[in-house]
């Protein structure tokens, strides 16, 4: 088992979890599940056999080559699902039939249909059903919700968000260039920004209506949206996100830079690599794999602790009555009526961290799930309304929406 600094959640058993999907996914969570005292990694499954032979050497584990194999493993309790996105629905309810408990990476399914197969699924097995890997679980936007929640500037009346990233840029796979299968930013990268609004906003959203932009022909998805979203008190949220990668949101901010995973002569070098066809792809991807040239550099070269800099999710400002609320370098500007302060956010919390102890509190302890299938449900209706808006021109009107949890 791989050495790590273990922090919360502690005492207590251990919970013993196989991932499927030994992906790049998964390379930015293990750090993560090295560093929870009470996760176990007992098992992995993926069709790669390089992946599988380091997962197995790492950290001891069982490896499997297809997620049936991993499921029918008498040792795994829980299951975590980092597959293409077009397998999420099967792969949660292959697992939920053998009685495993489940999280699903972002987005939830690929379709509404899918997304109730996998409820189903999980109330009739009795197993708990997380919907992962959004960053309305990090600390950052518990604690925004904390403080408009508790009145100290009035009532929220607005949330706006937008993201400017190199997401179009970074290495895909063949399903990922597949709008049909998930791809594109809207499918990829809108459940970061859904989740929270709802979240930060009551969950309840009455309406969408949003645009997308394809634009590079280097990419034949789309790396752009726009949306207003109507809450069903009547509260308004904007959301962009722009992934071309000429410039980034990061620079907007004293101490960003103008580079996220590439320099700008990198980024200008992958357009054009991409346009004549020269880019190796399946190298470049496997290179940020668990044992790849980037693994270490992309998701485990954290040292200390580092200023928070505008990343998928984007900026995010939250508008009261008497006051707005955004990002600081290591927590939250509250700009009111005395001025600004600087609240800060708990050295060593993140949302991959955050994932990992809900998990472990649902399955060991039996307290309540924030991050529920139906939430994920209505974050996916969110972002299929986006992307059919897009296509009517017109508003679209949800029916699937639940109020976000009561506990932060």
């Amino acid at each position: 088992m791989a050495s790590a600094t273990n922090t919360a959640p502690s005492g207590g058993r251990k919970l013993k979890l196989g991932i499927v999907g030994i992906g790049v996914g998964a390379s930015e969570i293990l750090p993560a599940m090295e560093a929870t005292a009470n996760i176990q990694m007992v098992a992995g499954a993926d069709v790669n056999p390089r992946v599988r032979d380091t997962f197995r050497k790492r950290y001891n584990a069982q490896t499997y080559d297809s997620v049936e194999k991993l499921c029918d493993d008498r040792e795994v309790e829980a299951v975590w699902i980092s597959t293409p996105n077009k397998f999420h629905a099967p792969h949660t309810i292959i697992a939920a039939n053998r009685g495993k408990h489940v999280v699903v990476e972002k987005p939830m399914a690929i379709s509404l249909s899918e997304a109730e197969g996998m409820i189903e699924a999980a109330d009739k097995n009795k197993i708990k059903l997380i919907c992962g890997h959004t960053q309305s679980f990090g600390p950052h936007i518990r604690t925004m919700r904390r403080i408009i929640r508790s009145g100290e500037l009035g009532r929220l009346c607005a949330v706006n968000v937008f993201a400017y990233t190199d997401w179009m840029l970074r290495p895909r796979t063949a399903e990922e260039l597949d709008v049909s299968q998930g791809g594109g930013v809207p499918y990829r990268q809108g459940p970061h920004q859904i989740d929270t609004l709802r979240l930060l906003g009551g969950g309840m959203v009455r309406s969408v209506r949003g645009t997308t932009g394809q634009w590079f022909r280097g990419r034949p998805i789309p790396g752009y949206y726009a949306a207003f979203m109507e809450f069903a008190d009547g509260t308004p949220a904007t959301l962009v996100h722009n992934g071309y990668g000429y410039f980034l949101a990061s620079e907007l901010v004293p101490w960003g830079t103008n580079r996220s995973r590439y320099t700008y002569e990198e980024r200008a070098a992958i357009r054009k690599q991409l346009l004549d066809g020269t880019r190796n792809e399946n190298e470049d991807k496997d290179a940020m794999r668990i044992g790849g040239a980037q693994e270490g550099q992309l998701f485990r070269n954290r040292g200390e602790r580092r200023p928070w800099v505008p990343n998928d999710l984007g900026i995010l400002i939250a508008s009261c009555e008497r006051g707005d609320i955004r990002q600081s370098q290591h927590g939250l500007y509250v700009h009111g009526d005395d001025g600004v302060k600087d609240v800060p956010i708990v050295e060593g919390s993140t949302s991959r961290r955050a994932e990992l102890e809900e998990l472990y509190n649902a399955v060991v302890l039996d307290r309540p799930i924030r991050h529920t299938g139906p939430w994920g449900m209505a974050t996916l209706e969110v972002c299929l309304a986006i992307m059919q808006s897009a296509k009517k021109r017109k508003e679209i009107m949800l029916s699937h929406q639940v109020p976000a949890p009561e506990e932060d």
